[in-house]
């Protein structure tokens, strides 16, 4: 049998691919694990979650790395692992530049391509930057186009995808969700910290636009939320990256309701989303998993790629001017009925956790008979 390569890159293609990789496992299919190391701890721990070990890992990333860099080391490298594994399917998943320089190397060797979370579509090529472009690039290049929701496979049929290789899974993240939520416990630290009645508010920042003075605003905005809610705290997982961390350090870290931390392992993650009051974030993935959690989430950028969130879940769309997302913050938090007429429309826009098993289901068909 030929073996399906899955290619995984960032904390976030971790979490989302783990349970294809999982159910590729339990049904006993032959696959490899492809890291390409774009990110480093962040995508260890995350793997480490899933007890997931990859059969390689490139090792790319460096200190201050560029587009350029990853896009090439990632095309390079990732070829040369293809030339010598062989397999019948590469798997990737969602929109980093690892999805993009995998599937290229992929398609220069006419292996079959399956896009995991493909389809999404924001309408601006440049919000999210590089991510539009990777997912569109991707798109074009792919077999096998796993479509999360109906209007992700509207997109797909609209660019000129052929519809009977489409499929609409759900989105893996809502199986990683389950799978983990099950068994999580609150971290220690945050129990030290937070007092066990406190309302909390979970922010996370770390998309490229937001670099800079996008984050002094909200950072802004947050201490203002602060001044008009003294029994609120704030809990903000620390991206790696210094230009991030030193204006949340410069802002919030000498204040004694702001919890300034590292990025926490997922299931960690997913108690403390799961304890919030309240999400503020510019990432796609916890969109989706704070629909699913029925948290209400604030939107930190001025379009989604994920529309589904804001009109059938619980996401309100505010931008990074601070009295907008002031405006919102408390108004959720302090009118009862307001946030409960946001989670009276919550339902499952990104379905009901199984994607994993209708995409292995399509690539088991293909390896044994050859068809789509």
């Amino acid at each position: 049998m030929s073996s399906i390569c899955c290619i995984i890159g960032t904390r976030p293609e971790a979490i989302k691919m783990a349970p294809v990789i999982m159910k590729l496992k339990e049904r006993d299919m032959p696959y490899y694990v492809l890291a390409t190391g774009q990110h480093t701890d962040l995508l260890t721990q995350a793997l480490k979650v899933f007890n997931i070990v990859p059969n390689c890992n490139l090792s790319i990333m460096k200190e201050k790395q560029s587009l350029d860099y990853i896009t090439s080391s990632v095309l390079t490298k990732v070829g040369e692992v293809l030339d010598n594994i062989r397999p019948g399917v590469v798997l990737v998943h969602g929109d980093t530049t690892t999805t993009f320089a995998s599937a290229l190397a992929a398609f220069y060797r006419k292996v079959k391509i399956g896009h995991v979370e493909a389809g999404l579509r924001s309408g601006n090529m440049y919000l999210p930057f590089p991510e539009e472009a990777n997912r569109i690039m991707t798109d074009r290049l792919a077999t096998f186009w796993f479509a999360p929701t109906k209007l992700a496979r509207e997109n797909l049929i609209n660019d000129g995808c052929d519809p009977s290789r489409i499929w609409v899974t759900g989105n893996t993240v809502v199986d990683a969700l389950m799978a983990v939520k099950k068994a999580t416990r609150a971290p220690k630290f945050l129990l030290d910290k937070l007092p066990a009645d406190a309302p909390m508010l979970l922010a996370t920042v770390h998309r490229r636009e937001s670099w800079g003075e996008p984050l002094e605003a909200i950072c802004k905005a947050l201490m203002q939320i602060l001044d008009d809610l003294p029994e609120l705290y704030v809990v903000v997982p620390m991206h790696k990256n210094p230009l991030v961390r030193e204006i949340w350090q410069k802002h919030l870290g000498c204040h004694s309701r702001v919890i300034l931390c590292d990025a926490m392992e997922y299931d960690d993650f997913v108690w403390t989303m799961d304890r919030s009051s309240l999400i503020l974030t510019d990432s796609g993935g916890i969109q989706e998993e704070a629909t699913t959690l029925k948290k209400p989430v604030i939107i930190l950028r001025d379009v989604t790629e994920r529309p589904e969130a804001v009109s059938s879940g619980t996401a309100l769309l505010a931008g990074r001017e601070p009295p907008k997302i002031i405006e919102l913050s408390l108004k959720i938090l302090r009118d009862d009925e307001f946030k409960a007429s946001i989670l009276a429309k919550a339902g499952s826009p990104f379905g009901e956790g199984r994607a994993a098993e209708i995409i292995v289901d399509v690539l088991s068909n293909y390896i044994k008979t050859g068809k789509y």
